[in-house]
């Protein structure tokens, strides 16, 4: 049988050589003198260095000790500097960082607390304006807050804060300074519906105030109305302002209803279509016209006439 490694013919591991170290004890043995002469030549060089002083007193030892390690310590004292410089800036970004969030939190307040600010002058203004108009008009009204819209494209209402409590009833007119708005429909303690001048099922007397033609308002499509029954005769123009007629005996004479935005002849009567006057999509606050026998004037606190 043959053996591909026999083991007669395996070898224990040489050892490290160590010809390296025995080389350099063997020169240094050889040289003994020379390094010997070379280490009292530098101990007395250093023994003179410290006795030798130079013109402006500085020892030649010391003198050579700045030569030797003054490029490290300049070295090191840059190192220093850097690092230094590093950190206060590091230092510096981030105070600079916290100071921007909180600015930027002051400014969202700021900014909050100004259209805050900008709201209540606008509701102050809104109510300055309804209290004047409201001391002007001739006929007694009380204001209210509109809280609530009726949904559908049908059905145009709105709902307003004030009630049967504060001496409402159905068929009231409801009245802004721009304009008329509608009529209360129902009537509950503590709120009301009004029914808006756009809804097809509303209706008011009117008249047109240049040619004072006299008709019918009634709700139309896309939030206009539409005044009816006036004859093709009568000269109707566009931006001719439409008021109130006080025939329905619901609405005061004189009152803006709206502006003519298109007119044209029909078989009878001429289609004359309104933009209404007041801004019935925003509506906030609007009066509310109390009209009633003596009793009902009475009872409100306005004394009845002769």
């Amino acid at each position: 049988m043959h053996y591909p490694n026999p083991p007669e013919s395996t070898r224990p591991d040489t050892p490290p050589s160590r010809e390296g170290p025995v080389v350099l004890q063997a020169f240094v043995a050889r040289h003994r003198a020379f390094f010997l002469l070379l280490a009292v030549l530098v101990v007395q060089l250093l023994l003179i260095s410290f006795q030798i002083t130079r013109s402006n007193k500085v020892r030649l030892i010391q003198v050579w000790a700045v030569t030797v390690f003054d490029p490290f310590e300049r070295a090191l004292h840059g190192v220093v500097d850097a690092s230094t410089t590093a950190w206060r800036t590091y230092r510096g970004l981030w105070t600079a960082q916290q100071q921007n969030q909180d600015l930027q939190i002051e400014l969202v307040a700021a900014r909050s607390r100004i259209q805050e600010l900008a709201e209540q002058a606008a509701e102050a203004e809104r109510l300055r304006e309804v209290l004047e108009f409201k001391q002007r008009l001739p006929f007694l009204t009380v204001a209210a807050e509109v809280i609530a819209a009726s949904p559908g494209e049908s059905s145009k209402a709105i709902y307003i804060d004030k009630g049967s409590k504060a001496g409402l009833k159905t068929d009231l007119a409801v009245i802004t300074p721009a304009g008329i708005v509608g009529k209360i429909l129902a009537v509950f303690p503590y709120s009301s519906q009004v029914l808006l001048i756009t809804d097809p099922a509303s209706g008011a007397g009117c008249m047109l105030q240049q040619s004072r033609a006299q008709g019918i308002l009634k709700g139309g499509p896309a939030s206009l109305c539409e005044v009816q029954y006036v004859s093709n005769e009568e000269t109707v123009e566009v931006a001719d302002a439409v008021l109130t007629s006080g025939l329905d005996r619901i609405f005061p004479k004189g009152l803006p209803v709206g502006t003519v935005v298109r007119t044209q002849p029909g078989d009878v009567y001429q289609e004359i279509v309104v933009k209404p006057s007041a801004p019935l999509d925003r509506l906030e606050t609007v009066l509310v016209v109390l009209r009633g026998d003596g009793r009902d004037m009475q009872a409100l606190g306005k004394p009845q006439a002769p």
